[in-house]
């Protein structure tokens, strides 16, 4: 009588025991009608454990070549973005971009100066224009009145650009200037919310008024173009000497002074 049992060298890949005339297999219609163990299936546990386990390493096989597939060398482009660990932007892990914040409050605040220009808040642009003749002196004379302003050259006087724009600070500085520097006159220029005024200050005092087309007469040609927005500062800047009074401090603008004063007899000269 055959043994019932197989060795697994009798096995075919699929798990089922020997081949088509063996008793580990299928048998034959012939044999149907026996009893027992001899129905045609002889199957024990043995041979159900090895084609479980069979069956499970094939599908662990073809899971992991879906897997690798599923996830080439796009999935992990570190040029992309996108990444194993969901990463979506490089830096802080935040979502966003690193300047992004800067960027937000750059744009709110020049909202926020340009409605309040529009709001005649703040003025747009405004300058002191002055009948000296260096840049220098002037600087020299803002930093001793505390006024924050670039100073340029001019053939026709040096032009003062000040920096403080707020409520009432141009008459403010055009007020201190005249009071430190006691007899220069000078004039202040200011455009709010598109609204040209100037006005002659001396000792401290506001005084008579001008009409914008007098002024840009008689003032240096970048003036006009400044107080109307046309040209940027930094455009005129590039092409003309300025000083910076905050360049100076209190030392620096008293050398200044006596580099451009003259001593005579009994008087004294600014050039």
């Amino acid at each position: 009588m055959a043994d019932d049992t197989t060795t697994p060298g009798d096995r075919d890949d699929s798990g089922l025991s020997g081949g088509a005339g063996e008793s580990g297999n299928f048998g034959d219609s012939g044999n149907s009608g026996n009893s027992g163990n001899d129905d045609g299936l002889h199957f024990n546990d043995a041979d159900l454990d090895a084609a479980m386990a069979d069956f499970e390493r094939e599908f662990n096989q073809s899971q992991d070549s879906q897997n690798q597939d599923s996830q080439g060398p796009d999935s992990q482009d570190p040029d992309s973005g996108f990444g194993q660990d969901d990463t979506l932007f490089a830096g802080d892990g935040t979502g966003e971009s690193p300047d992004q914040p800067e960027t937000q409050q750059s744009i709110e605040a020049s909202f926020d100066d340009e409605l309040q220009g529009l709001l005649g808040n703040k003025a747009k642009a405004a300058a002191i224009i002055t009948r000296l003749t260096s840049a220098e002196l002037l600087a020299a004379f803002c930093q001793l009145s505390d006024i924050s302003a670039v100073c340029l050259d001019d053939p026709q006087g040096a032009v003062a650009v000040l920096r403080n724009l707020d409520g009432d600070s141009p008459e403010a500085a055009a007020k201190d200037l005249t009071t430190v520097v006691s007899g220069m006159p000078v004039i202040l220029t200011v455009n709010r919310a598109d609204k040209l005024e100037a006005t002659l200050f001396l000792q401290g005092q506001a005084g008579e008024q001008f009409a914008p087309p007098i002024l840009f007469a008689s003032a240096a040609p970048f003036v006009e173009d400044l107080m109307l927005g046309i040209t940027p500062l930094e455009d005129i800047l590039a092409d003309r000497k300025s000083f910076d009074s905050a360049d100076l401090d209190h030392d620096g603008a008293l050398a200044v002074l006596a580099k451009h004063t003259r001593f005579g007899r009994g008087n004294s000269s600014i050039s």
